[in-house]
């Protein structure tokens, strides 16, 4: 982290550029100041002869990281859908309006009163919107009760998710996703199977049997009583071929698995989304306290916890400014998404979409980009309404580098070619040669017919430029990675 940040302190300014005019051009033909520049010529190049980009759209926008310049665009100012490169916005609002050390809190709390180690009255668990409690979170949660000398709870468990509204689901979230890790419901108490942090999710994973004709083993991370497994695969011949559905009914958190699995083959493992992450992360406590030996006697359910109520224990997650580094790096839709919803609680009192959009709106605008040029839907990206250009997106990206959350905000940054999952993120196997290692600090996007790369680049000659590349309307999405990566390499080059 140190030496990238003094890589940016450092900048060498673009002298070639300086003194070089702004030219105004029409909206949809190519800007490129300094025509001469070799760079330029082939980026022109590129952009006219790859046939991928027949009947696409290319977004392209270039800008010295010192002065802001605008060096290069191709449609930059053509709103565009930018996939998983909106995060870039969620992230530098979410940063600056909650804070670097913004934690998420957790609470138990009582309206009842403790006598003879017994707590006669109900226990709510009060989610506030943390993405990242684990089991060993309700584990540590159910111990401080124990500990405190509570050893029955004569009244019931009561989960409150009041924290947030009761939509789970950002407003174009198509049905065919709701199911997937990618597109999990928004809870304001929720739970991760690991830290990935995928909340609202839980992992099944196959393995083959023992006996061909056998049913493959299946495990689920974390054990819970919330989701049911029906096992219809199985265990065929090594001559066979791997063939496995995993599908949770809608409505529903029975998860059926059907299809074939070799007897020699690897596990497999899925992200699966559950159906009201509220009731899991309940299920989640209330086998903690059973496993710390306390008597419940009581029933289950959700509701508010009254404003008498005392608070027992309490858990804070990780600071916002480790919370970015999955968020960014891994591309974590969930985590977008709640952000939004507790810039929206924090700052107007309304955990919501229209609300958190509202506060990111603002924060642009504080930030020198102007949002009504924009269409924001979500905080993750995954809806096809949002609309934003290559040029407001890298003018983001120069412009934040003031902040005092930068360095928070870049270490969170995807590094091109690191193998490591929480350094290279979603750019680990791209851009690996080792020249230009450590070089290329880029969000990647992705969503049907879209693909998108922004970010930073250190080239060859020392010079550190801001680049946004935005590519829509593709037959084949794994195309515009290609495409990126070509456009990356003459920049770096």
């Amino acid at each position: 982290m140190t030496k990238i940040v003094k890589a940016f302190i450092g900048i060498t300014i673009l002298f070639m550029f300086a003194f070089i005019p702004y030219i105004h051009v029409e909206r949809n033909t190519v800007l490129a100041i300094g025509e001469g520049k070799e760079v330029f010529q082939k980026l022109n190049q590129l952009i006219r002869s790859e046939p991928a980009l027949e009947g696409a759209i290319a977004g392209i926008s270039i800008r010295s990281a010192t002065t802001g310049e605008l060096l290069f665009e191709h449609n930059g100012h053509t709103r565009l859908r930018p996939a998983s490169n909106l995060k870039l916005l969620t992230a530098a609002t979410a940063l600056s309006s909650l804070g670097e050390t913004y934690t998420f809190e957790t609470e138990v709390l009582t309206d009842g009163n403790v006598n003879d180690k017994k707590l006669e009255g109900n226990l709510y668990l009060k989610g506030k919107g943390d993405p990242t409690l684990l089991i060993s979170d309700f584990e540590q949660l159910a111990k401080k009760i124990k500990d405190s000398g509570i050893e029955m709870i004569i009244g019931n468990l009561i989960a409150d998710d009041t924290w947030y509204d009761d939509e789970r689901y950002s407003i174009d979230l198509t049905w065919v996703d709701e199911t997937t890790y990618y597109g999990s419901a928004v809870s304001a108490l929720t739970a991760s199977p690991n830290k990935d942090y995928d909340s609202g999710t839980v992992i099944i994973t196959i393995s083959p049997g023992n006996e061909i004709n056998k049913e493959p083993t299946i495990t689920i991370q974390p054990k819970n009583n919330y989701v049911k497994i029906i096992n219809q695969a199985k265990t065929i011949s090594s001559e066979g071929v791997k063939e496995l559905e995993i599908y949770r009914e809608h409505g529903s958190n029975t998860i059926t698995i059907m299809g074939t699995i070799p007897i020699n083959s690897n596990r497999t493992s899925e992200w699966i989304s559950v159906w009201e992450p509220t009731g899991y992360a309940l299920d989640l406590f209330k086998q903690s306290l059973i496993d710390e030996g306390i008597i419940l006697i009581g029933e289950e359910g959700s509701g508010k916890t009254p404003e008498s109520a005392e608070s027992l224990v309490s858990h804070h997650s990780i600071t916002l400014s480790e919370l970015m580094i999955p968020f960014m790096k891994l591309s974590n839709n969930g985590h977008g998404e709640t952000l939004v919803k507790e810039m929206g609680k924090v700052n107007k009192g309304e955990g919501s979409w229209d609300k958190g959009i509202e506060v990111m709106k603002n924060e642009l605008s504080k930030l020198g980009v102007n949002p009504d040029q924009m269409v924001i839907r979500d905080g993750s990206g995954i809806s096809h309404v949002n609309l934003i250009s290559a040029n407001d997106i890298s003018y983001l990206l120069y412009t934040i580098q003031k902040e005092e959350w930068f360095p928070s905000y870049l270490k969170s940054m995807p590094i091109a070619g690191n193998g490591d999952k929480n350094i290279g993120g979603t750019m680990r196997n791209r851009l690996k040669s080792s020249e230009m290692n450590g070089k290329v600090l880029a969000k990647t996007g992705s969503i049907r017919t879209v693909s998108s790369l922004s970010g930073y680049i250190t080239t060859r000659n020392g010079d550190v430029l801001v680049f946004s590349i935005i590519l829509n309307n593709l037959i084949d999405g794994s195309d515009g990675k290609a495409i990126e990566d070509k456009i990356v390499n003459i920049l770096f080059n």
